[in-house]
């Protein structure tokens, strides 16, 4: 049997229906309704369109845009009203931000089977998936790890700060910059030189969740990162865009009877899109992977159009393959030895980071040399406690 073919079984079966597992499975073992199979592997044989079910009725979106600028970057306005255009296929992963990620290959461990089935739950319901866990525990690993195993490419990331506004996801407006442009364009008027274009798709740009809203065939990947640092009010302001599956461009809208469409950047590299009329709707809804390290807790109204995981503290074999995956020195008898070390000290200090861990194997095999009695001071300055007492 093929990596693919316990994807492809799922159609047509009813989970907890026979054949099927309603209860714990044994390690290693998919459940037969999954389609992300939690290996972190990309599917073969397989699209992720013939094997994803259709949305729930209340959460099926038109896919209104004008669609994708063609190679001559005319507009790609189709003629057939039924037939809405679609997004091209995501670019590729990037190479170097993935491996950051996933390590130089994706990880052998399979996912726990409760992970599993809320990757799987949410991307079927097309909700937006809130992670908590502590940090280093592979909340942003994860959407990374859902678009390599379901081929969906580039994953678009929302960093969140505390000045993150919900337009700031959506789309950016230079308005200072446009005015500076006419300004110079009426300069060159003035000194008899012809003005160069001035278009006002020129200096908007579409973020990461306003790209990830487009019309996409296939779902694209959305991880709205650190999520606990937003301002009070970000998580409400979402529940509109999540609940609806739109979103508007007030700038467009004003002057969509002179300019019907509008062609602009997206958030992947060198890309453009159009927009008609300032507004656009998702076909696909995005697969939402929202991080947090539970430091706050969210609005009951923003909780209830989430699906909810919490990440536990990998154990030693999941921290082997880590090591392995960024490293590949999990068998070397040195990273053993730290894992188990890393684990005993974690417990200690109430939590620390598998990136602490990855820091310490990496200054240990990195040299020949076995470290002298010095290492001890340095694994307390590399395994600090990760919450406010430990850097007093």
């Amino acid at each position: 049997m093929s990596d693919a073919e316990p994807a492809r079984r799922h159609n047509g079966r009813i989970p907890g229906g026979e054949g099927s597992a309603s209860g714990p499975l044994p390690a290693g073992i998919p459940r037969p309704w999954w389609i992300y199979q939690g290996t972190g592997r990309p599917l073969h044989d397989v699209s992720l369109e013939d094997i994803l079910p259709p949305p729930p009725p209340w959460r099926t979106f038109g896919g209104v845009s004008a669609g994708p600028v063609d190679a001559d970057g005319v507009d790609g306005v189709l003629s057939d009203p039924n037939e809405p255009p679609t997004e091209p296929p995501a670019p590729p992963e990037d190479a170097q931000d993935t491996a950051r990620r996933l390590g130089a290959t994706p990880l052998g461990l399979r996912s726990e089977a409760e992970e599993a089935d809320v990757v799987n739950a949410a991307l079927i319901l097309r909700r937006p998936l809130l992670v908590t866990g502590r940090p280093g525990t592979g909340k942003s690993t994860l959407a990374y790890r859902i678009s390599r195993e379901l081929g969906l490419g580039r994953v678009l990331r929302w960093p969140i700060t505390t000045r993150s506004t919900l337009r700031s996801g959506l789309y950016g407006y230079d308005a200072v910059g446009r005015v500076h442009a006419a300004a110079a364009g009426q300069a060159a008027e003035e000194d008899g030189h012809e003005p160069g274009p001035e278009d006002i798709g020129d200096f908007l740009q579409l973020g990461p969740l306003g790209t990830a809203m487009l019309p996409h065939r296939l779902p694209r990947v959305l991880l709205i990162d650190e999520f606990d640092k937003s301002d009070i009010d970000l998580p409400n302001d979402l529940l509109d865009i999540f609940e609806a599956g739109e979103y508007s461009i007030p700038e467009l809208v004003r002057i969509r009877r002179r300019r019907p469409a509008v062609s602009v950047l997206t958030d992947d590299p060198d890309r453009s899109t159009v927009i008609a009329s300032g507004r656009v709707r998702c076909r696909a809804f995005p697969i939402v992977v929202i991080t947090s390290n539970g430091e706050r807790e969210f609005p009951p109204a923003f909780l209830r159009r989430c699906l909810q995981l919490r990440l536990p503290d990998p154990d030693a074999d999941r921290l082997a393959a880590i090591v392995a995956a960024h490293l590949g020195r999990a068998d070397d008898p040195r990273a053993r030895e730290l894992i188990d070390m890393f684990l005993e000290r974690s417990r200690h200090e109430g939590g620390l980071a598998a990136d602490q861990l990855l820091n310490a194997v990496y200054l240990v095999t990195a040299r020949s040399e076995t470290p002298g009695p010095e290492w001890e001071e340095l694994l307390r300055a590399v395994w600090h406690r990760l919450d406010a007492a430990g850097s007093t």
